[in-house]
C-alpha cells in the first residue's frame, strides 16, 4: 500500500468465517475460514471504526457465528442476518439486542428466505426492530422488483449492483431513496468509476463503502486500490461520506456519528 489510508472507515459489509460453526455448502462452494483476528490482521493499516458483519449463502439462517463475531468485534460493529420468515418477535428482539440491525435477502446465491416473502417479511422486521432489508441480487433483475423496493422502508442494494445491464434499473432505486454499497469491484462488469460518479450524482448520501473481505467466490478479491479508486472518482470530501458518514448513519451506530 503505497499511499495513504487515513480516512475514517465504516466498512459496512465484510464477512466472518469460523468452521468451528455451521457451515452449508452452497453451489459446491464452503469457504476458507476468516476470523475476526484475520479481519482486524488485513485491515490493519485502513481507520476502521466500525463496520457490518454480513451473512453469507454458507451460512445460511445460523446465528451462533454472527453473535460470537460482534462480541470479538466490539459494540461499533453490526450485524446482517439471514432469517426463516417464521422467526418469532422474541428472537428478533434478541438478535436486535446483540447488535445485529438488518435482514438479507441471497437472491444471487441462496440460503435466505425466499424472494416471495420480501415485501412482508421486510416490513415486519422494520416494524419490531428497525431492521432494514439488503439485497444481494444482480441489478437485471431489479425491475421486478421495483415497486416492491420503493415502497420499503429502507433498503440496500450489494456490490454496485454487479451489471451493467441492469444499471438503469439501479439508479432508478437510488432516485428513491435506495442505498448502494460500493463493495466487490472486482464482481462488477462495468468501469467502477463512472458507475461511482452517477450514483452519488443522485443522492451523495446513498453510497457505503464496503470491503467485502473476504472476497469469497469474486472473479478477484479486494484490493488496496479499490479504496483509492473511491478517492479518485469522487475527490476527498465526498469520499470521506462514502467511507464513513453514510455507512454509521443506515447502520443507526448514533454513538459514532
Amino acid at each position: 500500500m503505497k499511499r495513504d489510508c487515513r480516512f475514517k472507515i465504516f466498512d459496512s459489509h465484510f464477512h466472518i468465517i469460523n468452521k468451528s460453526y455451521p457451515l452449508i455448502e452452497n453451489q459446491g462452494y464452503l469457504p476458507d475460514n476468516f476470523s475476526a483476528i484475520d479481519y482486524l490482521n488485513r485491515t490493519r493499516d485502513y481507520q476502521v471504526v466500525g463496520g457490518a458483519i454480513v451473512s453469507g449463502s454458507f451460512q445460511g439462517f445460523d446465528q451462533t457465528y454472527l453473535l460470537a463475531a460482534l462480541a470479538e468485534l466490539g459494540p461499533n460493529f453490526v450485524g446482517v442476518t439471514q432469517l426463516p420468515a417464521t422467526v418469532s418477535d422474541a428472537e428478533l428482539i434478541r438478535l436486535n439486542r446483540a447488535g445485529v440491525r438488518a435482514i438479507r435477502f441471497n437472491l444471487k446465491r441462496g440460503g435466505s428466505e425466499g424472494i416471495e416473502k420480501l415485501e412482508q417479511f421486510s416490513r415486519r422486521v422494520y416494524e419490531v426492530v428497525g431492521w432494514h432489508t439488503e439485497l444481494y441480487v444482480d441489478s437485471k433483475d431489479l425491475p421486478d422488483l421495483h415497486n416492491i423496493l420503493v415502497h420499503l422502508p429502507r433498503v440496500s442494494i450489494d456490490h454496485l449492483g454487479l451489471s451493467k445491464a441492469g444499471l438503469p434499473s439501479l439508479l432508478s432505486l437510488v432516485e428513491k431513496g435506495v442505498h448502494v454499497k460500493a463493495t466487490g469491484f472486482g464482481r462488477v462488469d462495468f468501469a467502477v468509476k463512472s458507475v461511482l460518479r452517477e450514483i452519488t450524482a443522485i443522492n451523495p448520501d446513498s453510497l457505503m463503502f464496503g470491503t467485502d473481505l473476504p472476497s469469497t467466490r469474486a472473479p478477484r478479491p479486494y484490493s488496496d486500490d479499490d479504496y483509492f479508486t473511491i478517492i479518485d472518482a469522487l475527490g476527498e470530501k465526498l469520499a470521506r461520506k462514502v467511507f464513513y458518514k453514510n455507512g454509521v448513519k443506515f447502520y443507526r451506530l448514533t454513538q459514532l456519528l
